[in-house]
């Protein structure tokens, strides 16, 4: 099994770097995004997980995630993060990856 902790690092880095292309290449193409307590995606695909980073978060230039936390559990990763840029005071995030064959196919952002 391969390390599931090194796609979600490199996406993390890419996210703080705003780089879209290197962001979207640790995802599966048929990547879903979950935003519980919803039972459905809010994104599928990597298309659609694209354009939402490229005009909602991209391109806030003081957007930063610092990583509080991470745990991982066979191939789920779980990021406690506190991420800056998206308002006036940092938002404590909690973000659940599951790694397979080494991209990210699903991920859940609390």
């Amino acid at each position: 099994m391969t390390n599931p902790e090194a796609p979600v690092q490199r996406q993390l880095d890419a996210y703080n770097d705003h780089d879209l292309e290197r962001f979207l290449a640790q995802y599966h193409e048929d990547v879903q995004v979950f935003r519980p307590p919803a039972a459905e995606p809010v994104q599928v695909g990597k298309a659609a997980m694209g354009a939402h980073y490229a005009n909602h978060r991209f391109n806030l230039p003081d957007l930063h995630a610092r990583l509080v936390n991470r745990m991982v559990s066979g191939n789920i990763v779980v990021d406690h993060e506190e991420v800056s840029g998206l308002g006036e005071a940092p938002v404590s995030a909690i973000a659940v990856y599951k790694v397979v064959d080494g991209k990210i196919r699903t991920a859940w952002f609390y």
